[in-house]
């Protein structure tokens, strides 16, 4: 990005880049802000590069991944006290984009700073996304992008078609491919204690078997 910006500077044009690029800013600003007002509770919206994405219904096997992943998530860190999960209509505002993640987890420390009314919520600090025809390219390029910018310590992308889990882990401001497969356990880092048998996202026996031992333990 450094040799990017020094080129620009060099150009003579660069006056005239500075004004375009302002003035791209301010109209996507402003068209951020017209998101804002549009958006309800009943649509899936995000604001992309300045674009409002309507996103579509999602496959069975999709809603079935997110409710799986979502109830162990949920019942682990409530047990533990380790803050709150939440789940698709949660309004993600970085600096430049706004994204609505399939599932997001909060610290504690980060819940006691939210309110009742809030709409507009921080960088989390874990995120799944679950792939689907549509959004394949978003989760795999500008919101891994943007996540691995914002620091976000861990983000999982979750192929429910190929029964694959992909755990990315932030090293030195990049992500690294921690795990990848469709077996075995994967182990989150920052949530910290949570194990998650890989087949219990696509067999509803195998997560069954999962949720009561959590319930067990609770």
């Amino acid at each position: 990005m450094q040799i990017e910006i020094e080129n620009i500077i060099h150009n003579p044009e660069f006056p005239s880049i500075l004004k375009e690029l302002n003035n791209i800013w301010k109209n996507e600003q402003k068209k951020r802000e017209e998101f804002y007002n549009i958006i309800t509770e009943q649509q899936k919206a995000e604001f992309i590069e300045g674009e409002i994405i309507f996103h579509s219904p999602v496959m069975n096997r999709h809603l079935q991944v997110s409710r799986r992943v979502n109830l162990l998530l949920s019942l682990f860190t409530s047990i533990h006290n380790l803050g709150e999960v939440y789940v698709e209509k949660c309004l993600i505002s970085l600096t430049r984009n706004d994204f609505e993640p399939d599932i997001c987890f909060f610290s504690t420390q980060k819940v006691e700073n939210f309110t009742a009314t809030q709409m507009k919520h921080p960088a989390p600090d874990f995120i799944v996304e679950i792939l689907s025809e549509s959004t394949e390219k978003y989760d795999r390029g500008v919101k891994f992008m943007d996540y691995q910018y914002h620091k976000i310590p861990e983000y999982w992308i979750i192929d429910p078609d190929k029964e694959i889990i992909e755990q990315y882990l932030l090293t030195d401001n990049k992500y690294d491919l921690n795990f990848k497969g469709k077996t075995g356990i994967v182990e989150s880092t920052v949530i910290k204690g949570f194990k998650l048998f890989i087949p219990a996202l696509f067999d509803e026996n195998d997560w069954k078997i999962e949720y009561n031992k959590l319930m067990r333990n609770s």
